[in-house]
């Protein structure tokens, strides 16, 4: 049987136009009968390097029996020149998430989807430890299995004390290999069966992948790249996505 965990992540494609232009993840969250897309913010748009698509597709799975069959669903990121995703702000300054509210009933009927919900995002009581082992889902460099349409899964650890604003910022650190297109990958933790979130998903939403860290002082021809990524706090979804 196919794990739920690979049905609530979608690979995102951004256009300008009929150009494409990049690649991302997206991944589902339900609240309230509500569901919404997330990913990343500077998939949308990103001022400083001139990313400005007008719409994004996303793929999604139409048959369960049959995970061959999928379909491109298109969705518009302005209306009257409006961007219709919500994004937050902090004291530190803009969060990179995104998300927009997608109507139910505007996508294929036979839509196969497992969002994540809010009580798969970690209350104030549950603190992962330096170390925990996570797994961030997506689809670097847009690989992913093109016969079923799955995303693939990488292993990463918690790298910054959770809870903690990594130098004031809403993200905490994970250790681990991403590339490009993983950019938006909901990064969880395996639950005990004594501690499930959720009937369908044991995991918790621990953050959002963003961006890669990298040191302007580094010597690219010494030096590695540190191999450390922001992944902004989950709890930011249940503002973003307030009634």
């Amino acid at each position: 049987m196919l794990e739920p965990l690979l049905l609530t992540v979608t690979k995102i494609q951004t256009f300008a136009g009929d150009n494409h232009l990049t690649n991302a993840t997206g991944f589902f969250f339900e609240r309230e009968r509500r569901l919404f897309l997330v990913t990343s913010r500077h998939v949308l748009v990103d001022e400083p390097t001139g990313h400005r698509p007008d719409r994004i597709q996303i793929e999604l799975h139409t048959n369960s029996e049959n995970l061959a069959r999928s379909t491109g669903f298109s969705i518009l990121l302005y209306r009257g020149g409006i961007s219709i995703w919500r994004q937050g702000e902090d004291k530190s300054g803009s969060i990179d998430v995104g998300v927009i509210e997608l109507e139910r009933d505007e996508l294929p009927d036979t839509a196969v989807i497992t969002p994540f919900a809010p009580q798969n995002i970690p209350g104030p009581g549950a603190q992962p430890e330096i170390g925990s082992a996570l797994l961030v889902v997506g689809f670097p460099l847009g690989f992913h299995d093109t016969l079923h349409h799955m995303p693939v899964v990488r292993h990463a650890i918690i790298a910054s004390s959770f809870g903690l604003r990594f130098q004031g910022n809403g993200y905490f650190l994970a250790d681990g290999r991403t590339h490009r297109g993983t950019s938006g990958a909901p990064v969880v933790m395996r639950l005990a069966d004594d501690q499930r979130a959720s009937d369908n998903l044991p995991y918790y939403l621990l953050g959002i992948h963003s961006a890669r860290i990298d040191l302007g002082t580094r010597d690219l021809q010494i030096d590695e790249a540190l191999g450390l990524n922001c992944t902004w706090y989950a709890d930011i979804l249940m503002t973003l996505t307030e009634a």
